[in-house]
């Protein structure tokens, strides 16, 4: 049984008949993109199965209503225990911050090079990280996902994601390539080293005074500070003053020059994930010698227009047997408004 909710894409715990917890995300009953999401997530996850994603384990729809229904997560979001401003009781150790680096990094290396047509996430941020009972992480939230076609460079498409995480030349040109998702990685990855937020705008002194140098921008503050600091050969700075006893000050040091090379500013300078990964766990080496630059974005108004008119007016049309048999069942289904109803479960696959 699913609740009908009237809230805009909120993720609410539910239980199966079986008694398996589960995480039931309700799109939009309103909007067109609250369709879309439900169709691209469906596509992009439906087939695929990752220890460092997280499991659909199936959908409901009845009428307007789209619940996707995945595995639950007891430990919420990156956002929220790591860089939140409230109170956890999660305490993120060096070690652990090591392994959720890693399995973010293998997770995206699966999606960029393993699976077949390649996925674009196009929306990788620390809410978009969930943590089990043992901190694995798994990326979620595929709606903004895109699959690249075979022997394809990019995807031309309206830009979305998230600002501070968004690369530029995306955001600019509107071209979507799975080195879009290197960058907002490489954001991810200083943000898990320093425990701090690249949008947060709480600063030391000193800090404040390191960007009256750079005062057109105003998002994107981490990433530009990490540069700074790299360029003093004082990269310790930004390592989370509350990590102690197991702290490996090389190890972190050398995190954050692999989250500088993510972020280039020359897009065929960053390295693959599947590099990323072997860099991470210091199967390769890291070449720091000719780090360019970070990207960052300084106009926002500007961005905003070029996104607008860029807008993406397409008929999203669903292209396989799985939507079709969704949009089926959508026409079939009551649309009589209930407080409680029986909503059909349809599973994926019978993931544990």
């Amino acid at each position: 049984m699913c609740r009908r909710l009237k809230f805009d894409n909120i993720m609410v715990q539910g239980r199966l008949r079986n008694g398996k917890l589960i995480a039931a995300k309700v799109l939009s009953v309103e909007s067109r993109q609250g369709l879309k999401e439900f169709m691209n997530e469906l596509m992009a996850i439906s087939n695929i199965s990752h220890g460092n994603l997280v499991s659909l384990y199936g959908y409901c729809v009845e009428g307007n209503q789209r619940i996707l229904v995945y595995n639950y997560l007891e430990n919420n979001s990156l956002a929220q225990t790591l860089l939140g401003s409230g109170r956890s009781n999660i305490q993120f150790n060096w070690r652990s911050r090591v392994n959720i680096c890693l399995g973010i990094a293998r997770g995206l290396a699966y999606l960029h090079d393993t699976v077949t047509p390649h996925i674009v996430h196009r929306d990788i941020k620390a809410s978009n990280i969930l943590l089990d009972k043992d901190l694995t992480p798994k990326i979620s939230d595929f709606g903004l996902a895109k699959l690249l076609p075979p022997n394809a460079s990019h995807i031309s498409t309206r830009v979305a994601g998230t600002l501070g995480y968004l690369a530029p030349e995306y955001a600019i040109r509107g071209q979507v390539t799975r080195k879009s998702d290197v960058y907002s990685f490489g954001v991810l990855l200083l943000e898990i080293v320093s425990g701090r937020s690249n949008t947060s705008t709480r600063l030391s002194y000193e800090d404040q005074m390191l960007l009256e140098k750079f005062p057109e921008v105003t998002n994107g503050v981490l990433l530009l500070q990490t540069w700074m600091y790299y360029e003093r050969g004082d990269l310790e700075k930004i390592i989370d003053s509350s990590l102690s006893d197991d702290l490996d000050v090389a190890q972190a040091c050398k995190f954050l020059i692999v989250g500088l090379l993510c972020t280039q500013d020359i897009t065929r300078h960053r390295p693959t994930m599947s590099s990323v990964v072997g860099m991470l766990t210091g199967e390769k080496d890291v070449d720091s010698g000719n780090i360019s630059k970070p990207a960052t974005i300084s106009d926002f108004m500007d961005l905003k227009v070029r996104s607008m008119r860029r807008e993406n007016n397409l008929a999203f049309a669903p292209s396989n047997r799985l939507i079709s048999t969704i949009m089926a069942q959508a026409s079939h289904s009551s649309s009589q408004e209930t407080t409680r109803s029986s909503i059909t479960f349809t599973s994926i696959s019978d993931r544990e």
